[in-house]
């Protein structure tokens, strides 16, 4: 950008410079104009004054004391005027009148002097800039985005350089060219027309007609110049994504600048017309530090506009390289198990998180359905983006880990239980017993226990294994029943504490808060319906288990079993740092505790000891986490969702002794978590671990998206030949 501003620095001092130049020849010029007029003036009215003194001496000679003066003759003219004494009174006349037509001349080419010093001297800076404006035009050529790394190094979005079609604004009114760059390009004559004429990357800059063309047609356009007037070819980047699909909903896409990113860029972004923005993803959130500084061509154009001379041109600079908290490998593994799961029968959508439970760096974050990034390269056409906005094709481009909002089921049940220790409503010695249905609240307010056939007398730490609602449900009683002493949200306050209801402040856009109910929510959600207004006892039973108005991100989940792990709630995170152009750190994500939830260690204790038990103990779950040779602590869900097929939950963090990583999986319409969830988590987890003891060698290869309402999405080619595209 400097390199632009010197460029057209030096262009402004030659128009000044030329300026100055003529400034002081027109001063000199003014000058020597008024020297003459000031020299003729000077003569004229000498030469008056002697005619003058002259005819008074001859009317009255004084040669002698007491002799008379002459007296001249008097003669009258047979015309209308007189004359005497030989002097013409006309003569005189026409002089004075000379000498005034020179005062007047003289003063009107001193003030045209005056002003043109003015102009051209005082205030040449000013009509120097305003003469460079129209006479020299900058346009803005594009910069290369910086690369997106994994916290290994591995590129994750990269640039390629492709064979770019240009065609200046003119050719758009001439047909011919028009028909030979549509044959040779393979394009419709009305999109190669429509493509030129639009005039969102500025008014003199150049049309992009086509990308990535083939180098033959290129080489055809260098060799028949003359055929191609107005048209030219060049190298620019474009994005290239090396594992397709892979982590598509971390990195994002970008697309060309809408009229709202115009008007609400970030501090330090310089947006032009037609640039390329993120516009989800890391690729929208780090956006000022991905994007280059723009090179600039300053072109002398005539009247109409139409570019004469290409006076200069700097490069553009690109941009800041980002490193994220993703480990490429991880993220694979969780990509092909959730892509496996679903195309093999196993639900209809699924996310997982994995997250560090040191720093809040997310390793894994996937989803599926997902799509490929490199598909909004330049816009896709609208069939195509109706295609991914249907209920049919699952949202594909919807980031469920951040945005999706579902039931927590029973791995909620470790806060709801936290709480019921905390306020003594549970301990280690007490025991419950679980017949299969529970009528703690009345026998018209029967509930059952997931197990139809009971528990039995069932500990808390067996209750938190077997997820036992029995022992839940008498939590809430307790809870629902203290509400004039300990109020009315005491353990919706709990549960808060690990970050419930509330956004996580993660690095990405669109993330959801979910939701812990309360009376005071109840009352206001349902004040249009007073009669479903009132916060009844099975609302807290139904709150404890997960189910009921409970609604919770994969990341939520993430986070707070993390917390469970070490005691500290951290802020969760995809960016590592920030490098430019010569290697150097220029930024760093440091850790963030967001909260330090109160609970006793040794309560805490309790509750780890549980979940190591559901992964050691529950049989479905101990066949599937003892297979490896690390340790976990875990808890399984399975979420009641009205009109569909119950959701898998499964959260868990391992190793058990030194916890390194937290990781909570969700899979739509998949059933059971323990049966489900489970082996799908142990493997992602596996990977994890492996990776951060330098002994996973599995090679990375592209993820595939996918299809898109049960059909393929169009290919790239048939995108290419829409003139409908969209923005988004």
């Amino acid at each position: 950008m400097m390199r632009g501003r010197y460029l057209a620095a030096a262009v402004s001092a030659k128009v000044c410079d030329c300026f100055m130049l003529s400034a002081i020849l027109t001063t000199i010029a003014a000058l020597v104009v008024l020297g003459v007029l000031a020299v003729v003036i000077f003569r004229v009215r000498s030469q008056s004054s002697h005619a003058r003194t002259s005819s008074r001496m001859r009317v009255k000679s004084v040669t002698s004391v007491g002799i008379a003066a002459e007296t001249p003759k008097t003669s009258v003219s047979s015309g209308s005027g007189a004359s005497f004494g030989g002097s013409s009174i006309s003569g005189e006349g026409l002089r004075s009148r000379f000498v005034a037509v020179g005062v007047i001349a003289a003063g009107v080419f001193s003030a045209l002097a005056v002003r043109l010093f003015g102009l051209q001297i005082l205030n040449s800076a000013s009509y120097s800039e305003e003469a460079q404006n129209n006479l020299y035009t900058t346009v803005n050529t594009p910069a290369p985005r910086g690369v997106i790394y994994d916290s290994q190094g591995v590129a994750l979005v990269a640039n390629r350089q492709v064979q770019t079609v240009l065609a200046d604004a003119d050719v758009v009114d001439n047909p011919d060219v028009l028909l030979r760059l549509s044959s040779l390009l393979g394009i419709p004559y009305e999109v190669v027309r429509s493509r030129i004429l639009d005039s969102s990357s500025g008014a003199q800059s150049q049309r992009v007609v086509a990308s990535d063309v083939k180098l033959r047609d290129i080489a055809y356009i260098s060799e028949h110049r003359d055929a191609f007037p107005g048209v030219t070819t060049q190298v620019r980047t474009t994005r290239s994504y090396p594992y397709a699909a892979l982590a598509a909903h971390v990195l994002g896409y970008i697309g060309t600048a809408s009229e709202e990113d115009l008007k609400n860029a970030a501090e330090g972004r310089d947006i032009e017309s037609g640039d390329a923005v993120g516009k989800s993803g890391v690729e929208q959130t780090y956006d000022a530090l991905i994007a280059g500084d723009h090179g600039q061509r300053i072109l002398v154009t005539d009247a109409t506009g139409v570019i004469q001379q290409v006076v200069a041109e700097t490069d553009p600079a690109k941009g800041n390289d980002v490193y994220l908290t993703i480990d490429a490998r991880v993220q694979y593994v969780a990509d092909l198990a959730l892509q496996e799961a679903v195309t093999g029968g196993t639900g209809t959508a699924a996310s997982c998180v994995v997250i560090d439970v040191e720093t809040g760096g997310i390793v894994a974050m996937s989803n599926y359905p997902t799509y490929e990034p490199e598909r909004f390269i330049g816009g896709i056409s609208q069939d195509t983006w109706d295609a991914y906005q249907t209920e049919e094709s699952h949202y594909p481009l919807m980031n469920r880990a951040i945005a999706g909002t579902y039931p927590a089921a029973s791995c909620f049940k470790a806060f709801t239980g936290l709480a019921g220790l905390t306020y003594g409503f549970a301990d280690t010695k007490r025991t419950w017993d679980c017949t299969g249905t529970w009528t703690g609240f009345g026998d018209e307010f029967p509930q059952d226990c997931w197990l139809e056939t009971g528990h039995g007398p069932i500990t808390f730490r067996e209750g938190v294994i077997e997820s036992c609602d029995t022992v839940f449900y008498e939590i809430a009683k307790d809870f629902y029943n203290a509400r004039g002493t300990l109020g009315n949200e005491a353990m919706q306050d709990f549960i808060k504490e690990f970050g419930y209801a509330a956004s996580t402040h993660i690095d990405l856009s669109g993330e959801a808060e979910g939701r812990i109910p309360t009376p005071q929510w109840k009352q206001e959600y349902f004040k249009d319906v007073p009669e479903e207004a009132q916060w009844l006892p099975g609302d807290m039973s139904n709150m404890v288990i997960g189910q009921g108005y409970v609604l919770v991100t994969p990341v939520q989940v993430a986070r707070a079993y993390a917390a469970v792990a070490t005691g500290r709630l951290l802020r969760p995170h995809l960016l590592k740092e920030v490098k430019n152009s010569l290697g150097e750190t220029v930024l760093s994500f440091e850790t963030i505790e967001d909260y330090h939830p109160e609970v006793d260690p040794s309560l805490l204790a309790v509750m780890q000891d549980a979940l190591h038990g559901v992964a050691t103990e529950n049989s479905s779950v101990a066949a599937d986490f003892g297979q490896y040779s690390w340790s976990a602590a875990a808890k399984t869900g399975t979420a009641e969702v009205a009109g569909k097929q119950d959701m898998a939950w499964f959260s868990c963090y391992a190793p058990y002794e030194q916890p390194k990583f937290a990781l909570a999986l969700c899979l739509e319409e998949g059933g059971s978590g323990g049966t489900t969830g489970s082996p799908i988590a142990a493997r992602i987890m596996d990977a994890a671990i492996r990776c951060s003891e330098g002994t996973f060698d599995q090679q990375i290869t592209p993820i595939a998206a996918g299809s898109v309402g049960g059909q393929e999405a169009p290919s790239d080619d048939e995108e290419d030949n829409s003139d409908e595209e969209t923005e988004e």
